[in-house]
């Protein structure tokens, strides 16, 4: 079933589990890493959850191994964490089980890949459809792989200015892929009260025809109700037992206690239009409505240098290679490399280098010719 289909029948409600399967500072085995993982995915079946989603690290192609840390996990290194993350999820001990689990419990399985070998990892494994970060709307050699598989990709707007999701909307429309398009909000946690739902509203009339979801990083019910009964197909939300584990997302996720209430509130709306107006007309539901637009919050602005992407050599290339796509990387942080960014990815294929680049040498304009 298409995610089109799917979405149709009913609103998809996601439980994004992300890295939660880790809850300890210290590593632990990859086999309690799984079991905390199956654990989760159990636990979202049973408190209402139709899917339940994970993210997929590759660090060689997605992150420079140099000193930079993120705003919401302060005081650890980047590269450490993704490579930590790689190690703990290896493809036949972790991801085929994972997905095997999902399967006989009967929870659809999918995963976000933070790269395009992330996404060739998650091939292997069998995903339905691609959900893509919000930091990574702008990596199209990951895009390009993406719309070349012909699954659905769910595209976020957290973080990014409406200039550049109509850049990635308009990336993904050329290349004939299906999509739907997640209002969101790159912040962790935000309050209620910035939820500014009407981009919904604003999704709905800029893009016809697409379908819209709501995609929160943040603990609130109220929101993703009323998401829904402004419209949103998809809510997707973070989860976890215990926000006071360890790790990033933990604290910006629900527990079991407050998803199975989401999961009420949204299951006895969506097909009333008594209750959706009820849900819209109440009061205290008018704090998370916002404006009718979509715009950069400024609490997003300090994720964009260290989150985005820039082009650097995949491999070492001499002087006069004509570059192909598996010639190129997409890598964090845009903001520490001196390269083009990763939108500029289709310009650069099919050029010629005039010095040689060795691997992880940034791919700059002087550095090609026609």
């Amino acid at each position: 079933m298409t995610l089109d289909e799917r979405i149709r029948q009913s609103v998809l409600i996601v439980a994004e589990v992300g890295k939660n399967f880790i809850q300890t500072e210290e590593d632990r085995p990859v086999s309690e890493y799984l079991e905390n993982a199956n654990a989760l995915a159990r636990l979202s079946k049973e408190v209402g959850a139709d899917a339940v989603k994970f993210q997929t690290h590759n660090a060689e192609d997605e992150v420079l191994n140099i000193d930079f840390d993120s705003p919401h996990f302060k005081g650890k290194s980047r590269y450490q964490w993704v490579s930590r993350n790689e190690r703990a999820t290896p493809l036949n001990k972790f991801w085929h089980p994972l997905k095997a689990y999902c399967d006989e419990i009967g929870i659809i399985f999918f995963s976000t890949p933070m790269s395009r070998g992330a996404a060739m990892k998650l091939e292997k494994v069998g995903v339905p459809w691609w959900k893509v970060a919000s930091s990574d709307i702008l990596d199209f050699p990951m895009l390009e792989f993406m719309a070349n598989s012909g699954k659905e990709i769910m595209i976020p707007g957290g973080m990014s200015t409406l200039e550049e999701l109509d850049q990635c909307i308009d990336f993904l429309r050329r290349k004939d892929a299906g999509f739907i398009l997640m209002h969101a909000i790159s912040r962790y946690p935000y309050p209620a009260e910035d939820s500014n739902l009407l981009t919904i509203k604003f999704f709905q009339k800029r893009y016809p025809g697409i379908s819209i979801g709501f995609s929160q990083n943040s603990p609130w019910v109220e929101p993703a109700v009323a998401a829904v009964a402004l419209g949103a197909r998809v809510v997707e939300q973070h989860f976890t037992t215990d926000r006071a584990l360890w790790g990033p997302d933990h604290k910006v996720s629900m527990t079991p206690e407050e998803f199975r209430k989401m999961v009420a509130g949204i299951r006895e709306m969506e097909n009333s239009h008594l209750k959706r107006s009820s849900v819209l007309g109440d009061q205290k539901m008018q704090k998370y409505m916002g404006r009718e637009d979509k715009f950069l919050q400024e609490g997003e602005i300090p994720f964009r240098g260290l989150f985005r992407k820039s082009l650097v050599a995949s491999r070492d290339l001499s002087a006069g290679t004509v570059l192909a796509a598996g010639d190129i990387y997409a890598m964090r942080p845009q903001q520490l490399i001196s390269g083009l960014p990763s939108e500029k990815y289709e310009s650069v294929i099919g050029r010629r280098t005039t010095r040689y680049l060795k691997k992880y040498d940034p791919i700059a304009i002087g550095f090609l010719k026609s």
